[in-house]
């Protein structure tokens, strides 16, 4: 689970955070305000960018909390600014890298309450990473680039990937 959470989910909010480089450049070559794109979304009823980024860094603290047996640090969502998008994705980070990997000792077994969940019911701690964390953190992470695709920003496939660990055979 430590690999799961902190190395992949991590990595994705850090590979977006390079992405708002792209983004504030894009809006300066352009004279676009730089607000104009992170207030952006593909449709009317979609959350806009800002939103994507607070939520997927919500999903990544909260696992690191949960699965390492804490409580969620609470981030207002107030971000208006690309300059305050990049703290809320580093004090994330942050948090999240804080946790030692020893903390996630039976991370699997934990029990997760939801405040959504049907009442009395609880969920694995598997199962909440593999089927709340990684998908939501993924979805939310690829909205953003999409908007910022959508909007003209050079991002791409490699920027969600990042760098590839390549060995020798």
């Amino acid at each position: 689970m430590y690999y799961q959470v902190i190395s992949q989910c991590v990595q994705s909010l850090k590979h977006f955070e390079a992405c708002l480089d792209k983004a504030e450049k894009y809006a300066a070559d352009k004279k676009i305000d730089i607000g104009v794109l992170l207030n952006w979304r593909l449709t009317p009823d979609m959350n806009p960018l800002i939103y994507q980024v607070q939520s997927a860094c919500d999903y990544v603290k909260a696992a690191a909390a949960w699965l390492s047996g804490q409580t969620p640090p609470r981030h207002e969502d107030n971000e208006q600014t690309i300059g305050e998008l990049r703290a809320r994705i580093l004090k994330t980070v942050d948090f999240a890298e804080s946790i030692a990997e020893s903390q996630y000792t039976n991370a699997s077994d934990r029990k997760v309450s939801l405040s959504w969940a049907p009442p009395g019911k609880v969920i694995r701690g598997n199962d909440y990473l593999l089927q709340m964390t990684i998908p939501n953190v993924y979805f939310h992470i690829a909205m953003a680039y999409a908007i910022f695709r959508n909007a003209g920003v050079d991002v791409g496939k490699m920027d969600f990937l990042g760098p590839i660990n390549f060995v020798e055979p």
